[in-house]
């Protein structure tokens, strides 16, 4: 059959009409009311690790984000990688539901996931990079809790390059193993390595991304659960991300720390009256240490650094995704991180590895030294309950339901990791169950953040709690109650001493006395331990 090159013409118009149609209304952004929401949780990051909280470290697109949105001064976290993970994903605090310690344990069956408490509510729901509150059986993947995709790493983080590097570094120990998942198929192990070029920050980011134009694809609203492993140890990034920083730790810890303690108060996060907290443990004067020992420790800060910085990298492809699918205005995007920096390695750091700081053959912790510098202001570190440990940032922002008189302000009242479930759960007009799959749930211990989010009052009716390894806190309005590992308790006015160092229990032993009342009956009443168990039944 013979066509006029008119004709020709004519139909390639028409084509390309309804292909440009078609390709609209696939990827047109959903006509909803309720927001996506983004969760963005980083791994081991201080309080002072990026530009808008401090630090030298360049982060300019989660800056824009804090300056239009909200920047949350005391926000808290488990104050280890698994709690903080349970409560993220649960509402609930970690002790609640039996598990309180840093190993990869399946989460409650008395507990819900936010994928399984809003999926109901026709949420697309999604997981890329670290799970690690259950690993043993697929049944307790993301997917077998509730989201409907996941890509990432089912026991934990470690993984930059290869999961092989890790395992080998590790002693070649059972526990572990690295394996990248996805959804219930394993595609990459300590036998089967990803192809060259890989990198499990960006990897996450990629693959996520995807899974939105799937949800925009279905004009679904959609929640993200994407878990860096970034910035962990062993510390490795890509060359030109460490050229980057290279030379600039060469002024030295102490440096570092009162430059980022002079930004911190100067934008209002830290107040005056709290002190920088003093260098911490056994930590050496830097002009003690020999030039070649500089260089080492340059190195390892810059290879942090770099991590963080690509991070940065990546939030901004979210951003600029979520601009071109037209979805960027009404999603929620919230950034924090699980705990504080890691003091692991000893006092200056170790490096086990067979390659340089930074390289896929590589085994480097960057010590106490260094994780005093990320937790600026405070002291203590992950796993303690003092402001080092717990304290995280959050960065809120939501094009839509953010006013913008309120965009680049402090949020300074307590609130806490728990509490994102509730926001979600409002957020998407979705109910929190009391029963699935036949099992009680246990109630929200968190309350929405949505008032702070659209500039309506919030109150907080109880205090916030903590438990950790033997170690106790609280936080009441201004005061912080805190006992390490059975011993005596320590009472701070947060107002004036965040960071600390002004133990008033002594001065105040009425209030203690009130507090730690408190503590105990919740503790009594909330936590779910077999003896609790069985005296329910």
């Amino acid at each position: 059959m013979n066509y006029s090159r008119r004709a020709l013409i004519k139909t390639a118009f028409v084509t390309v009409v309804v292909l440009a149609t078609i390709s609209h209304s696939v990827f047109a952004a959903p006509n909803q009311s309720e927001p996506n929401v983004i969760l963005i949780m980083t791994d081991d990051m201080g309080f002072s690790d990026i530009g808008c909280y401090g630090s030298e470290i360049e982060t300019p697109n989660l800056d824009l984000l804090a300056k239009q949105g909200l920047r949350f001064t005391q926000f808290y976290n488990e104050g280890v990688c698994v709690p903080t993970r349970v409560s993220l994903l649960t509402g609930l605090h970690a002790k609640q539901t039996g598990n309180n310690s840093n190993g990869n344990k399946e989460l409650s069956k008395h507990s819900v996931t936010l994928a399984e408490a809003i999926g109901p509510a026709g949420y697309r729901t999604y997981h890329t990079g670290k799970w690690m509150v259950g690993s043993r059986k697929k049944s307790m993947w993301p997917v077998g809790r509730g989201f409907d995709h996941s890509y990432g790493c089912p026991e934990g983080g470690g993984v930059y390059f290869a999961p092989s590097a890790f395992y080998k570094n590790m002693g070649r120990k059972p526990s572990m193993k690295r394996s990248i998942a996805r959804d219930t198929e394993v595609i990459y192990d300590i036998k089967r390595d990803p192809p060259k070029g890989w990198y499990a920050t960006d990897a996450w980011t990629e693959e996520g991304i995807r899974f939105v134009r799937e949800a925009v694809h279905m004009k679904k609203p959609f929640l993200w659960y994407l878990a860096y492993n970034a910035p962990h140890w062993p510390l490795k990034a890509k060359p030109e991300d460490i050229a980057k920083y290279r030379g600039r730790y060469k002024v030295g810890w102490d440096n570092v720390r009162q430059r980022r303690y002079e930004r911190l108060v100067k934008t209002g996060i830290i107040g005056e009256s709290s002190k920088l907290s003093p260098r911490g443990g056994k930590i050496p004067a830097w002009n003690r240490l020999s030039e070649a020992e500089k260089e080492k420790q340059d190195l390892r800060m810059a290879t942090y650094a770099a991590m963080v910085d690509c991070v940065d990298q990546n939030i901004g492809k979210i951003v600029r995704s979520l601009k071109e699918l037209d979805v960027y205005e009404n999603t929620v995007i919230l950034f924090l991180s699980d705990n504080g920096g890691d003091a692991g390695g000893g006092v200056t750091g170790s490096d086990t590895g067979k390659g340089t700081c930074g390289t896929a053959e590589s085994h480097v912790k960057y010590g106490e030294c260094w994780a005093n510098v990320c937790d600026t202001p405070f002291r203590r570190y992950k796993a303690w309950l003092h402001e080092g440990g717990v304290a995280t940032p959050l960065i809120a922002h939501w094009p839509k339901g953010i006013p913008p008189e309120l965009h680049g302000t402090l949020v300074t009242e307590p609130t806490h990791v728990i509490d994102l479930m509730a926001t979600c759960v409002d957020l998407s007009g979705g109910e929190y169950p009391e029963t699935y799959k036949g099992n009680q749930i246990i109630p929200m211990a968190g309350k929405s953040l949505r008032p702070l989010l659209e500039g309506r009052t919030f109150s907080r009716e109880n205090p916030i709690y903590f438990n950790l390894g033997g170690s106790r806190a609280m936080r009441k309005g201004k005061w912080k109650l805190i006992s390490v590992k059975g011993g005596p308790w320590e009472l701070y006015d947060m107002q004036t001493d965040r960071t600390e160092l002004n133990n008033l229990a002594a001065a105040l032993p009425e209030k203690v006395k009130e507090l730690s009342t408190l503590y105990g009956a919740w503790s009594d009443q909330r936590f779910v331990t077999t003896k609790n168990r069985k005296a329910k039944k």
